[in-house]
This record gives structure tokens, C-alpha cells and sequence, in this order.
């Protein structure tokens, strides 16, 4: 009996040597570079979660919202319950809390609205412009009064976010384009709250299951006044939009914690390269020149921005 468990402790002490190496080799990457990690990790959760929600077809943006983030709160809940983090939140954290749940459904809707008409990085492009909006409503929750160069930034963006949407009378996908570049606004507010948790350290799991639950609470209503009757694919679609959805959520919402939007923003961007190779291989989508424009201005303002605020830190 003692030698088997010798053996098994020799054959157990290499792997829990090996983990406690990856822990400590984790415990020495800067606040910055594990932010740039989380948030790629959520660029390819949300890419993911977006190419479920439009392979689930046409079904109302409520029901989709509330299938995508009852599965994150199922995740999340269990994750929580694993931790032991208390779900009741400090009180003075209530109303930002509210903030980022309210806009962060408000964003959701308008993107899964623009998600089933537009093609997935047009969708995914114009969700992008959250950061430069985020610098906007900093000025108003965060109290930052942004530089010369990052409003030009945001203007370049703006301007962008036009050759996406095409604006004009004979362009029927204008309010979905509009409904997209909304959704980018209600990202952008959310997120900014994200990072006045984050400055009174509230806890990242519980940011996530508030969101997750006050979604599902207002959409529904609608779900049962408005639902539709899926298959078993549009089900199973809807379970992995919110399987990624909550890596995305998540990382997102780790990352904002971690480092400020200046220094890792720019990374996000990488959701829309994995958003046109989805939406090229899945769907045979190929953006038309205007659009591509777009997404040179946009990402090239937010790369422009990017090595600005790194230069200013240095």
C-alpha cells in the first residue's frame, strides 16, 4: 500500500510542479500584458458568439439576448458559486453597476439586430467604434479630459464608421448599419463603467453575472409576448453564441480591470480580423471597397491612438 502510494505521488509531483511554474510564470506578467491576453481572448469569444448568433438565423434580437446571456449566467453562476464570491455587491457599486448592465444590453440588442442584416465584419467593425466612444463618455463618468490627437482620433473613426453605413435613401441596410453603430455606443458606455468597477475593485465575476442577470430580467417580457419557436440547431447555435459570449464577457471585462482602455484598446481590433475570416469561410461574405475604407480609418485611428498614449506614458 505505501509503495503504490509512493508511486502515485512521484507520478503526480512533475504535474502539480509544472502548474505551480505556469502560476508563477502568470503572478510576473505586467497588469498590461495580461490585459492585452484577456481582451484577444475576448475578441475571438465575441467573433465566435457573433457567428452563432447570425447562423441562428431570423429570430427576434430579444430572444436571441436572452438565450446568449442565460447560458453566460449559468456559466458565470457556477464559476461563482466554485469561488465562493459573494453575489451581493457592495452598495455604493449598485448604480455603476445598473450603468454598465443597462447600456451593455442596450449594445447587445442593436448588434444582434445589425448582425442579421449586415455581413459579419461590417456588423463586428461598426461594434468596434466602443472604444472611441468609451474616450467620449470618459470625459463624463471617469472625469478624463482626452488630448488633441484622441479626439482627432475619434473623428477619423466617425468618419469611418460612414463608409460602413453608406447613408442615403436608396441603401436599405442604413438602419441596420445605424442600429450597429449604436451598438458600439452602448459598448462604449458600458465599458467605461467597466473601468470605474474596476478602480473600486469590484469583482470581474460579479460585474458579469449582474449584466448576465439584468439582461435576461428586461428581455423577458418581450421573449414571451414575441417568441418564436426554434429548432433544435437554432437552440444549439443560441448555447454556443452564450458559451462564447461568456469568454468574451469575461475577458473583456478582466482586461478593462487590468489596464486602462488607452493601452490595450487597440488589440480589440483583432476581433474583426476574426470576424471576416469566419464570415469568409462560413458565409462566402467579402466586404465591398467602401467598407474595407472604412475599417482602414477606423482601425488606423485606433492604432494611430494606441502609439500616442503609449508615447505619452513613456
Amino acid at each position: 500500500m505505501r509503495r503504490r502510494l509512493t508511486i502515485i505521488a512521484v507520478r503526480y509531483l512533475p504535474s502539480k510542479i509544472y502548474i505551480r511554474k505556469q502560476r508563477s510564470y502568470m503572478a510576473k506578467i505586467s497588469q498590461k500584458s495580461k490585459g492585452i491576453l484577456y481582451i484577444m481572448a475576448a475578441a475571438f469569444g465575441f467573433a465566435m458568439m457573433s457567428l452563432f448568433v447570425k447562423l441562428a438565423g431570423d429570430l427576434p434580437a430579444f430572444q436571441k439576448a436572452f438565450f446568449r446571456n442565460f447560458v453566460a449566467l449559468v456559466f458565470i453562476f457556477i464559476m461563482m458559486l466554485r469561488e465562493k464570491v459573494n453575489f451581493i455587491p457592495p452598495k455604493e457599486h449598485i448604480p455603476d453597476l445598473l450603468g454598465r448592465s443597462f447600456f451593455g444590453t442596450m449594445g447587445l440588442l442593436c448588434n444582434f439586430y445589425a448582425l442579421g442584416k449586415l455581413n459579419l465584419s461590417d456588423a463586428n467593425m461598426l461594434n468596434k467604434l466602443s472604444p472611441f466612444f468609451a474616450i467620449i463618455f470618459s470625459i463624463f463618468l471617469l472625469k478624463e479630459r482626452p488630448k488633441f490627437a484622441q479626439i482627432i482620433g475619434v473623428a477619423v473613426a466617425f468618419v469611418g464608421s460612414l463608409f460602413i453605413i453608406k447613408p442615403g435613401f436608396d441603401n436599405p441596410q442604413v438602419l441596420p448599419a445605424v442600429a450597429g453603430l449604436l451598438g458600439g455606443m452602448g459598448a462604449g458606455i458600458a465599458y467605461t463603467f467597466v473601468r470605474r468597477l474596476g478602480q473600486k475593485q469590484e469583482n470581474s465575476r460579479r460585474i458579469v453575472f449582474f449584466f448576465s442577470a439584468f439582461s435576461c430580467i428586461l428581455c423577458l417580457p418581450f421573449l414571451i409576448f414575441e417568441y418564436e419557436r426554434m429548432s433544435g440547431l437554432q437552440l444549439i447555435y443560441l448555447i454556443l453564441a452564450g458559451t462564447f459570449a461568456c469568454i468574451g464577457q469575461l475577458g473583456i471585462t478582466k482586461a478593462y480591470i487590468c489596464a486602462p482602455a488607452r493601452e490595450i484598446s487597440v488589440y480589440d481590433y483583432t476581433q474583426v480580423i476574426f470576424a471576416a475570416v469566419l464570415g469568409f469561410f462560413v458565409f462566402g461574405d467579402i466586404p465591398d471597397w467602401l467598407s474595407v475604407l472604412g475599417y482602414i480609418l477606423i482601425i488606423g485611428a485606433g492604432v494611430a491612438m494606441f502609439f500616442y498614449n503609449k508615447k505619452r506614458a513613456d
